[in-house]
């Protein structure tokens, strides 16, 4: 018997809640807030009557610490999900430090104003240390480990898909399946179709800076970046087939590089289609995914905030998205001195999942992980104090209820590997 704060009520929240929802025995409170409280009273009065969990809203603004104490303080929850945007991340945690509550979230931490003089010091710092050049990075959450373990706090990050699942399968491998991995290959493949020629399939500020930043992968103890979309491969995936991929640089390959420190290389690879890509291309050439504010007509706009309010809320395209997601990892390495290969995955049906939460699957595949996370961390499998990713908790109780819960895995033991 638990009672958790959501914050958020996009998309992914909107997945999280409804698969909370269906673990009455755990989640047997939830208050839901979010900016537009309009939004969280929707999603209430659409589970009426569907669930023994008892739901509240709030209206909340995110950015403010004292806001979020005054409503954690006011509910008193065991746990809070940050399923809000990444911009928000470290706020949510000041006030749980603050008020003594459990936090998780979804994705790492990245400034929304990138052009702030204080950020924009720390962050050319760092890109001169470590190497790499998007805006996302652990370091700014991974700055509270001791201030978490003082307040005998866990701080659970990126409990999503990717992150969150993939660093789980990371350690599902090393754990049952070798004695040392060389090699990880992490690959997203989104089969859907949503029939709009330009839209994208989460937050698009998010989403389009994520995929227009420099590329880079982690090799023999270092980064290696390169311009963005300039790796690509094709991969027949299972449940989708041939699909071009891109490399990209993605949040969980600094934490596996931490917390694996034997393994040799680490990549990530998305696919996209030509008219995304031309799409998005042309965007990015004529200024539309800049964060710098400018000057129209006597406003000042930010245009990739424009961009998101012209384009499909992604919480709208579950109804016309037909296609699956294969979304997985693929290793090399050795057991018992021998030579081994190894590949572990999920296919989502688009469909299938707005049957069950009236979501498509990109949504459905992290918002179910933020559900199971937070069971872990609720029943106690998870309890660890401090602040971790996925892959220092055991992945057996999750992987378990990732499968019971929506997202079973897949394997193969001679998979066709990357070159």
């Amino acid at each position: 018997m638990s009672r958790v704060l959501v914050i958020g009520c996009g998309g992914v929240a909107s997945v999280a809640i409804r698969k909370c929802c269906q673990v009455s025995e755990v989640f047997s409170e939830l208050c839901i807030a979010s900016r537009t409280k309009s939004k969280c009273d929707a999603l209430k009065d659409s589970l009426q009557g569907k669930t023994n969990t008892k739901i509240t809203t709030a209206q909340l603004n995110a950015d403010n610490v004292d806001e979020i104490c005054e409503l954690i303080n006011s509910y008193k929850p065991d746990l809070v999900m940050n399923i809000a945007l990444p911009y928000q991340d470290l706020t949510i945690m000041d006030a749980c430090l603050k008020c003594g509550v459990n936090y998780m979230d979804t994705a790492n931490y990245e400034p929304e104003d990138t052009d702030d003089p204080e950020w924009r010091k720390i962050y050319e710092k760092r890109c001169k240390e470590k190497g790499f050049t998007a805006y996302f990075d652990y370091s700014w959450q991974w700055a509270y480990r001791e201030k978490f373990q003082r307040a005998g706090l866990v701080a659970l990050l990126g409990c999503g898909f990717d992150p969150g699942v993939t660093q789980a399968y990371c350690a599902y491998a090393k754990k049952h399946y070798f004695d040392k991995i060389d090699t990880i290959d992490i690959l997203d493949c989104n089969g859907g179709d949503h029939g709009y020629p330009f839209a994208t399939n989460f937050n698009p500020e998010v989403n389009l800076r994520e995929v227009s930043a420099m590329g880079s992968y982690w090799e023999d103890g270092h980064w290696v970046e390169i311009p963005p979309m300039s790796i690509k491969r094709e991969y027949n995936f299972d449940g989708v087939g041939d699909k071009d991929m891109y490399l990209l640089h993605h949040e969980e390959i600094e934490s596996l590089a931490q917390n694996l420190p034997e393994v040799k290389r680490i990549r990530f690879f998305m696919t996209f289609g030509q008219s995304y890509l031309t799409h998005m291309r042309c965007l990015e050439n004529v200024g539309m995914l800049s964060t710098t504010p400018i000057n129209f007509e006597g406003h000042e706009i930010v245009p990739i905030k424009f961009l998101k309010a012209l384009l499909p809320d992604p919480a709208s395209l579950g109804p016309r998205t037909h296609g699956k997601t294969n979304i997985g990892c693929i290793f090399t390495g050795e057991k018992n001195g021998e030579k081994r290969n190894y590949y572990i995955y999920n296919i989502c049906d688009h469909q299938e999942c707005y049957r069950e939460v009236e979501s498509q699957a990109i949504s459905y595949t992290t918002g179910v992980p933020a559900m199971c996370g937070a069971l872990m961390l609720l029943t106690g499998k998870w309890d660890k104090k401090g602040v971790y990713t996925v892959e220092e908790f055991d992945p057996d109780p999750f992987l378990d209820a990732l499968s019971k819960y929506g997202l079973p895995y897949q394997e193969s033991f001679n998979p066709t590997l990357v070159d």
